[in-house]
Order: structure tokens, then sequence, then C-alpha cells
């Protein structure tokens, strides 16, 4: 793992700074790196994902551990500069590349080196990193619903995130990842991180989360893609009574015409807002139209 003063040099020896355009804001606590490998507890038959391999810093101590990390940089100079820093890691490829396809979907080359790897090592594919803050939304929610699904995720995020993907319902941060999170597994705030721990600092403040799928909450739910695919129309128009909603989820879910039966028969007001459901109560919703 690599000190500021290392990545600093790293960078001026290839002629860049950091990157504002890709999020560049380097983690620079030692500390924090190793609480976030070890809370992980990476198994020497697991597979990682690191997304936004930097200089290689975290990649080098997830290496120590896992069975194989597969680490993405979307940056290829510093993709280079991580190669280089890794090149006696056998366990680690390094992909450079945007980890994801038009920005919503995990990118095919990353499934498809990921898929190789979890052929070789029959661990947990657990995602740890030093996320991108424009990347962790839709990483986050791909890997809980597939095609390719994280075991675990350890993660540094922007605490705006963070709150989204804890918060509970009634509440402005609640939304399809608060569902998402609540349905599949359990979400942890581990730590508040302040800008200080990264290089250069953001302007806000970040968070580290832990979430580890449950398979007891996963055999619950018929269909986690429809529950983000309801979840997801039923809140589009939050503000409204839920029957109204309903009426206008044509678009997205126009195979569903019995609304008004579905929350009859599990006793919902009709009345009420979208984002005043529970997660249970979403999950119950798309059991029925599934």
């Amino acid at each position: 793992m690599q000190t500021k003063q290392q990545i600093r040099e790293l960078l001026d020896s290839a002629g860049v700074r950091p990157n504002k355009r890709f999020g560049q804001n380097f983690l620079i606590d030692l500390n924090l790196m190793r609480l976030l490998i070890d809370t992980a507890n990476i198994q020497n038959n697991d597979v990682v994902l690191e997304v936004g391999s930097g200089t290689g810093s975290l990649t080098s101590g997830i290496a120590e551990k896992a069975g194989y990390c597969v680490s993405v940089e979307i940056d290829a100079v510093l993709a280079n500069i991580a190669k280089g820093q890794l090149a006696d890691k056998p366990n680690v490829g390094i992909i450079a590349a945007d980890a994801l396809k038009n920005k919503f979907e995990i990118e095919p080359v990353v499934i498809d080196a990921l898929n190789r790897a979890r052929a070789i090592h029959n661990g947990r594919l657990l995602l740890v990193a030093n996320l991108p803050y424009i990347a962790a939304t839709p990483l986050i929610i791909n890997l809980v619903t597939g095609p390719i699904i994280a075991d675990a995720m350890f993660v540094t995020i922007q605490k705006e995130v963070a709150d989204r993907m804890t918060s509970q319902s009634g509440v402005k941060d609640y939304g399809i990842l608060s569902i998402l999170m609540a349905a599949t597994g359990e979400v942890r705030h581990i730590r508040t991180l302040k800008p200080t721990v990264f290089w250069p600092q953001p302007q806000v403040n970040s968070a580290f989360i832990s979430y580890v799928r449950d398979p007891e909450k996963i055999k619950a739910v018929k269909s986690v893609e429809m529950l983000s695919r309801v979840a997801g129309a039923l809140l589009q128009h939050r503000r409204k009574m839920l029957k109204s909603c309903c009426k206008l989820t044509a678009d997205q879910l126009g195979e569903i015409k019995n609304w008004p039966e579905i929350l009859n028969q599990l006793g919902i007001d009709p009345e009420i807002r979208p984002d005043n459901l529970t997660p249970e109560q979403f999950v119950a919703i798309t059991n029925l139209c599934c």
C-alpha cells in the first residue's frame, strides 16, 4: 500500500495529475485501507472486484489475501502504473476500461474476467474498493440484481450515497438503493470519513459501508430484478398517493394490470405515498407481480 508521497511520485513520473473528470481522490490513510481489507475478511479462495485501481495501492493489500483480484481502472495512464506496481502479483488482473457500459450496466469484459476467476476459485465474490463517486450507485445496484452477484461489498463511497443505502422508509434518502440493500442483505455504516483521508481532498464527507448478502432474505424475493423495476416505477412519483403511482407505471410495468387487487390482497392503503412502503412491502408487491 502506498503513502500520499509515493502516489504523488508515481503520478509525477508519468507526468500526470489527479483527473477531476474521473473523480480521482486517492485513499491515503493506510490504517483505513487495512480496516477495509480486514473487515472484508478476504480468504484465499475469494475473487475480489476492485473498481478504481488508481496506482494499485489498495490493490496490493487485496492481492495479499485474495485468490484473485479483478481491478478496473478507467484511466489508461493509471492502469499502466498499477500494472507496473503489481507486476509481481500473478493473482491480479488490471483492466483498463470503464467498469460500467453506458454508465448503467457492468462492462462485459469485467464480467468475463470475474467468471473466469470464479471458475478457478470457489469462494465468495467480493467488491472491495475506494469507489469513484460517479460509479458507485449503478455498480452496487448491478451487483445486487445481476447478472453477476456480489456476496458482499466493502467500499468507501460518498456519504450521500451511504445515506441512501442505509435509509429507512418515510425519509428523503429512501429509494431503490435502500430497498434493494434491505431486501437482500445487511448493510452497515462502519465509519464516516473526513476529506483528509483522501488526496486530493473531496468537497464532501465519505463513508465506509459494508453489505453482506443474506440467503434467507433472497429466498423471500421471487425476482430481485423485478423488485428493482417495481420500486423504481412506484418511487418515480413518490409525492403522489400509491393508487396514482400505480396508474402511472404503464410505460415501465405495462404487464401489471391488477394493481388494486394486489394492494387489497396485501392490506396496503392505496392512499399512502410509495416512500412510506417498507422494503418488506415492496417485496410482497413484487412477488404478486411475478
